[in-house]
């Protein structure tokens, strides 16, 4: 995880917690008898939903057992409960509007306007273009080291972080991956998929860190520095899926998970003569700068952009001058060893 990564993913949990607490949206008389009528009736004035006719297996309440809900309509798991909620959203807020007042969140989320089913378009299309980003920046990275670089005569490459960044690449696209389709869909199942690979990421870019800034080459060293925070991230994330979802207890675990390595890159960046450490700088600088997006939370444009959207388009460019990074630190490396070598 690139370190600007690191601090806006804990700043989000944090802004998460916050939420979950309470949102004036769920709490609005109007709009929870109006989820309570649409429930028991199917219907959101002259709207009304097949869902409602269905029971959460797709079978239906009242006829034949042959007639199911259509699987193309099932897979998102829409249900009734959902359906009443959103559509009760968009009547209450477009009632708060024509009387002047502003958005409120409901159950924790702001009113988002879906497009084809997806819940948050706009954080779906960006955590995808996160998600292209760095397969780029993998492809890219894997193509210098093995095409464009010298290697040993047994075929491995001399830079000696080449396996440990392409764990980290993996990684990072299949954080992203889960990242797009928890903002498509949050259901339980998409959430805890998201939280963990976002925990296993955080957890491997602290190895990571460790590893790199201290320049640790011996094997031995790297599995007593390793083992450990694997072990640690590991029960960690059966906990979250298996036990208890604790949103306090994974805040503070990815709080300090992301504090460490982002000191430890600072620092680094700060006594090291690496050449492309003033891009190490820029990401976590502008890591710092795209963590007010957090914190100043605002409602979605016209129902679909909101703060943590733009969050994530922030994080495109940033992760694009991380892997130029880490791909110089490669170059880097390598000649430093071939002039060890003559």
């Amino acid at each position: 995880m690139s370190p600007s990564r690191a601090l806006l993913l804990f700043v989000a949990l944090f802004a998460l917690v916050a939420a979950l607490d309470a949102s004036a949206g769920d709490a609005d008389p109007i709009y929870r008898s109006c989820v309570a009528k649409c429930e028991s009736s199917g219907c959101v004035g002259d709207k009304c939903f097949q869902h409602c006719k269905f029971s959460s297996d797709g079978k239906p309440i009242d006829g034949p057992w042959y007639l199911q809900e259509p699987l193309y309509l099932r897979w998102k798991q829409w249900d009734c409960q959902s359906d009443c909620r959103y559509q009760c959203m968009l009547v209450r807020e477009e009632e708060r509007q024509k009387l002047g007042h502003k958005p409120v969140k409901y159950h924790g989320k702001w009113p988002f306007k879906r497009v084809d089913g997806f819940q948050e378009p706009a954080s779906v299309a960006f955590s995808a273009l996160n998600l292209a980003m760095h397969f780029h920046g993998w492809l890219s990275f894997f193509i210098l080291l093995y095409y464009k670089l010298p290697l040993r005569p047994d075929q491995r490459t001399y830079y000696e972080y080449t396996n440990l960044w392409h764990v980290y690449g993996l990684l990072s696209m299949n954080s992203w991956f889960w990242s797009a389709v928890f903002h498509s869909r949050d259901v339980d199942f998409t959430e805890k998929l998201d939280y963990s690979s976002a925990v296993a990421l955080l957890g491997f870019s602290l190895i990571l860190a460790i590893l790199r800034s201290f320049n640790v080459r011996d094997e031995a060293a790297r599995v007593m520095v390793a083992a450990p925070l694997i072990a640690f991230v590991t029960t960690h994330i059966l906990y979250l899926n298996f036990y208890k979802l604790d949103y306090g207890l994974n805040m503070k675990v990815c709080i300090a998970m992301g504090i460490a390595q982002l000191l430890i890159w600072a620092i680094w960046a700060g006594v090291t003569r690496h050449p492309s450490r003033w891009k190490l700088w820029v990401v976590v600088v502008g890591g710092a700068a795209a963590m007010l997006l957090e914190i100043y939370d605002f409602s979605p444009y016209q129902g679909y952009v909101d703060a943590h959207a733009l969050w994530h388009a922030t994080t495109i460019p940033l992760t694009y001058l991380w892997w130029s990074f880490i791909r110089d630190d490669a170059n880097f490396r390598t000649s430093t060893l071939l002039k060890k070598k003559k």
